[in-house]
């Protein structure tokens, strides 16, 4: 009995040991890799950030009169598309007598240009038939005046008629009906908000320290919790605030996937641009003994070391240790991985 006893302890004994044995060596871990790259980035700061649209209105009424239809919050215009319109019964009315009134001018003019031919052929050989011609030549050129009065009072009419059309002076879509129809507007009172969602930009506004790392044409990263993207510097504006003590910085975001409003963070360099060693912030495992990269090494076996972190851009970050130029690390699968484990590297 006490031998079999002892051989079960002992078969235990050599499983535990070969366990051990196994553990220390590692099972092949499926990995994710990427490179130690130099890089050239600069140290920097997050600021506050707000997306706008480049194209942004309050489209206004250019007539007095009640608003006879404004078009819904979310409806999607193309330029020259009707957004409101205003009673225009008024403006058709006084259309219709002016036109009326150029009419009354061109008959007058055309009587007085007859009268004009036919006393200048009588005037040849008598002297009252002169005078009365000059009278005529008076009076056509007084009607003249008066048909120019009467086209321009039309034209002017004219005008204000197609101002009770409120029109999309871009595209765009309506983010804000601010009078609905029945109500009545006066010259220059907002109908609507107008905003294009296409044409977007950036305005962050960060120290006036930093102002001379930032110039025009630079990617700075841009990032909320879920999204992160590059976007380029369109102009830095050379005028501080004198309460804030800040500077305005304006950044594209073509095909941007934030909508306007959208508040974000934008890193602003603090420090002129310098090489680095750089890795993706996933390599970096942060244990008990510190911060640790995997690197992997020819035998396709994980090497763990140390290093210190420095500056980052985006989704990089400045790493100093026993670590070189082009070699792999870790960015997937090294929660758990050992100190000489095997590894299996996946497509990334």
């Amino acid at each position: 009995m006490r031998t079999g006893r002892n051989l079960a302890l002992l078969l235990a004994l050599l499983l535990v040991c070969f366990a051990g044995a196994v553990q220390s060596q590692g099972y092949p871990a499926n990995v994710v890799v990427a490179v130690a790259e130099l890089q050239t980035i600069a140290p920097s700061t997050w600021v506050a950030g707000t997306v706008v649209s480049r194209n942004d209105a309050k489209l206004a009424a250019e007539v007095e009169g009640r608003l006879v239809q404004v078009a819904d919050v979310g409806t999607q215009v193309v330029t020259g598309d009707i957004i409101a319109e205003i009673e225009d019964t008024s403006l058709r009315l006084m259309n219709d007598q002016l036109v009326a009134e150029v009419d009354r001018a061109k008959a007058r003019l055309r009587f007085l240009e007859g009268e004009e031919k036919r006393f200048a052929s009588l005037a040849e050989s008598n002297l009252a038939a002169a005078t009365q011609l000059e009278e005529i030549r008076s009076d056509r050129d007084v009607a003249r005046g008066d048909l120019a009065v009467a086209r321009s009072r039309l034209a002017q009419n004219a005008d204000l008629l197609a101002r009770t059309k409120i029109m999309a002076p871009f595209n765009g879509v309506v983010a804000e009906r601010l009078m609905t129809p029945g109500e009545r507007v006066t010259e220059g009172e907002d109908v609507v908000r107008l905003i294009n969602q296409a044409n977007l930009e950036i305005i962050a506004r960060a120290p006036l320290e930093y102002y001379d790392f930032v110039t025009p044409g630079q990617l700075l990263d841009v990032r909320t919790s879920r999204v992160s993207v590059l976007a380029a510097v369109r102009t830095v504006v050379a005028v501080g605030d004198e309460n804030t003590h800040q500077f305005e910085i304006r950044l594209d975001l073509d095909g941007s996937p934030y909508p306007v409003g959208q508040t974000l963070r934008v890193a602003v360099p603090q420090d002129n641009l310098r090489e680095v060693l750089a890795v993706p912030r996933d390599a970096l495992v942060l244990r008990s003994d510190g911060q640790n990269v995997f690197v992997v090494d020819g035998n396709n076996q994980a090497k763990k070391v140390s290093v210190t972190t420095g500056i980052g851009s985006g989704d990089n970050i400045e790493v100093t240790g026993m670590i070189s130029p082009g070699d792999r690390v870790v960015i997937r699968g090294n929660e758990r991985l050992q100190p000489g484990q095997s590894v299996n590297i996946l497509d990334s």
